[in-house]
C-alpha cells in the first residue's frame, strides 16, 4: 500500500516551492491561481518573505497547502501511473490530502485555509495560550500531567511526543513536571493552543464557511485527524474537519491504520519531514520519500516507477 503525506504547520521556510514553480508550468499555474483568490502576492511572501509575515497563521496555512499541493502536482507529472491507496496530512495538511484525494477543489482549499488561519488567529489573539511538547514519557504519563496542570492534549504526533496546550502558566508548569517525571517539555513557539478549547471561537466561524464550500466524497480513502478512521460522506467531512481545530489530532491512530492497511510506502509532500521521520520511528520497514523540491519530485518518482 502506498500512502501520501502532507505537511502541516510549522514546516515553512522562505523560498519554499520556487524551483517547483520555476520547473513545472503546472506548478506556477497552481501559485497564479492562489493569488489571484486571495487578492494579494501569497507567491510573493512564500518566495521572498520575510519570514514574519509567512509565519502569521493566515498567510502560512495557505501557503503551505499551495506548495504541497505543487510538490504532489510536480511528481504526478513525473510518474502519471503511480496510484496511491490512502492519504492523511498533519492539521492543515489534512485539507491538502482531501484535495488531492478528490474531496474539494484547490481554489475551495485556498479560500478554506485563509479563513481557518485567519480566524484561529484570531482566537490566539483573544485568549492568550501556548503548547509545549512533551518527550520521552509514556502517553499514561503525559495524559496524566496534563490533568494536574489543566492543560489538554492537543497532539498525540507518536508514543514519545505527545502536545499539550493551555494558559502559559499551565504551559510552563506542564514543562517542568515533564522534567520531574524524567521527561522532557519543550514549550513551542506557536502563536496559541491549536487543536484545543481555545481554539472553540474558531471552530465555530469555520462552520459557516463550510456550510457553504463544495465538498464531495473523496476518490481516495483520507484519514481524519479527529477520529483516526478513514472520512466519509461531504456530512461527516465538514463536522470531523470543524471539530478537528478544538480536538487532539490522533496522528498516532493514522499512523497505526496506515500500518493495519499493509503500508509498504510513504511519501511525504510539501516543506520539511516531520510526518516521515513520525512514521520512520512508529512503522520500521516503510520506505520513505519526501518531495518539496524539483530534484526531490524526480528523485521519488523514478523510484516509485
Amino acid at each position: 500500500m502506498k500512502v501520501a503525506l502532507f505537511a502541516g504547520q510549522g514546516a515553512q521556510t522562505v523560498g519554499m516551492g520556487k524551483d517547483l514553480a520555476e520547473a513545472y508550468p503546472e506548478c506556477a499555474a497552481l501559485f497564479a491561481e492562489a493569488d489571484q483568490i486571495l487578492g494579494y502576492s501569497l507567491s510573493s511572501v512564500i518566495f521572498d518573505g520575510p519570514m514574519e509575515e509567512l509565519t502569521k497563521t493566515n498567510v502560512c496555512q495557505p501557503a503551505i497547502f499551495v506548495v504541497s499541493a505543487a510538490a504532489y502536482t510536480a511528481f504526478c507529472k513525473e510518474n502519471p501511473n503511480v496510484a496511491f491507496d490512502l492519504m492523511a496530512g498533519l492539521s492543515l495538511g489534512e485539507w491538502t490530502a482531501l484535495w488531492a484525494g478528490g474531496a474539494v477543489s484547490f481554489a475551495e482549499c485556498v479560500r478554506i485555509l485563509e479563513a481557518r488561519g485567519r480566524f484561529m488567529q484570531e482566537a490566539c489573539e483573544a485568549n492568550p495560550s501556548g503548547m509545549v511538547a512533551v518527550a520521552k514519557l509514556t502517553p499514561e504519563a503525559v495524559e496524566q500531567i496534563a490533568a494536574e496542570t489543566g492543560c489538554t492534549v492537543t497532539n498525540y504526533n507518536s508514543s514519545a511526543q505527545i502536545v499539550l496546550g493551555g494558559t502559559h502558566d499551565q504551559v510552563a508548569a506542564a514543562a517542568a513536571a515533564a522534567g520531574a517525571k524524567g521527561g522532557r517539555g519543550i514549550v513551542l513557539k506557536t502563536a496559541g493552543a491549536y487543536h484545543s478549547p481555545f481554539m472553540a471561537p474558531a471552530a465555530e466561524k469555520l462552520r459557516d464557511v463550510l456550510a457553504k464550500a463544495e465538498i464531495c466524497t473523496p476518490k481516495t480513502p483520507v484519514l481524519s485527524n479527529y477520529t483516526g478512521k478513514v472520512h466519509g460522506d461531504p456530512a461527516e467531512i465538514r463536522d470531523s474537519m470543524i471539530a478537528q481545530i478544538a480536538h487532539a489530532v490522533r496522528w498516532t491512530d493514522d499512523m497505526a491504520r496506515m500500518g493495519e492497511g499493509g503500508a509498504q510506502v510513504c511519501v511525504e509532500f510539501g516543506p520539511g519531514n516531520v510526518l516521515t521521520g513520525l512514521v520512520k520511528r512508529t512503522l520500521p520497514g516503510v520506505a520513505l520519500h519526501n518531495v518539496g523540491t524539483a530534484e526531490q519530485a524526480k528523485a521519488a518518482a523514478a523510484a516509485l516507477a
